[in-house]
């Protein structure tokens, strides 16, 4: 059986010195970025660390659905993957580090497109877990994720800048806002919108505090999606949903980005729903709870 080397990425984003060489687009090609300084914690989870590794004999799937290449090696150098070629005829700096992985495949970071950082506690409580989940999702081999729904944003956010910072080990985040949530939610832990203005002021607050996206709760109303939909992409942000009082077609209609769970949630199927009301029978009760 084969093992996983999971992620490329997240053994070039582990490595201050293999960061630094790295190049935003925005940046001049002869201007090189600062390298990202780890903190001591950080470093505790790095392996590997030099200015250029080789992982040689390897199977590599690239993503891309093209078919698995069998015994490659992987040059990455100044933070970058610099070839990637047949290990029988690879080409490598003889200062490289040079890793054996016969047995091992190597994919890319993965995406995390619906990744909380949230634990049920009972009771309709949850339990900010921003210690171990950047970890576990890390271990998982998730590199980037969204939150797809916050209940503390501001310890989301914090976070972010302490990985973006190197101070602490985690994937990339992209943090959502708050759920936008209406009246009449089981979750204490949620704003409850007052309305279109409320939506409205919900959502350019959380965008000037770093957010940049937001996910639609269970009694939001119509209006208050609308008026949602409406700031958010007036910024250049999005907004998906796990809906209950507003069915798939019409949030569709409003301007929704996306839509989470399936039509596992999507209440329009039940003939005992109202317009703008999450039905209260106990076929939907299983999806009353943040996801």
């Amino acid at each position: 059986m084969r093992r996983l080397v999971v992620a490329i990425l997240l053994m070039i984003a582990c490595s201050g010195a293999l960061m630094a060489q790295a190049v935003s687009p925005q940046v001049p090609s002869r201007q090189v970025l600062s390298p990202l300084v780890l903190s001591s914690l950080v470093r505790g989870f790095v392996k590997v660390d030099a200015p250029v590794v080789a992982l040689t004999h390897v199977r590599v799937i690239d993503g891309t659905g093209a078919a698995a290449r069998e015994d490659q090696t992987i040059v990455i150098s100044g933070g970058k993957i610099a070839s990637v070629s047949d290990s029988a005829s690879a080409s490598m700096a003889k200062d490289a580090q040079v890793l054996d992985l016969h047995g091992y495949s190597v994919i890319p970071g993965l995406v995390g497109m619906h990744d909380h950082m949230f634990y049920p506690m009972g009771n309709g409580i949850f339990g900010e877990m921003a210690f171990s989940f950047p970890r576990l999702y890390l271990a998982g081999g998730v590199t980037t994720i969204r939150t797809t729904g916050a209940l503390e944003p501001y310890t989301d956010l914090e976070l972010k800048k302490q990985i973006d910072k190197g101070e602490t080990p985690g994937p990339k985040i992209h943090v959502t806002g708050p759920y936008l949530e209406g009246a009449g939610t089981f979750a204490v832990q949620m704003h409850q919108l007052t309305g279109p203005d409320d939506a409205t002021k919900t959502v350019n607050f959380w965008l000037d505090e770093g957010v940049d996206n937001f996910k639609a709760y269970m009694f939001i109303t119509p209006a208050e999606l609308s008026a949602a939909v409406a700031a958010a992409h007036k910024r250049g942000a999005k907004v998906t949903g796990h809906l209950c009082s507003i069915g798939f077609r019409e949030a569709a209609a409003i301007g929704i980005d996306d839509l989470e769970h399936g039509l596992l949630v999507d209440t329009e199927f039940y003939s005992w729903k109202k317009p703008g009301e999450c039905p209260e029978k106990s076929e939907v009760s299983a999806t009353i709870r943040p996801s």
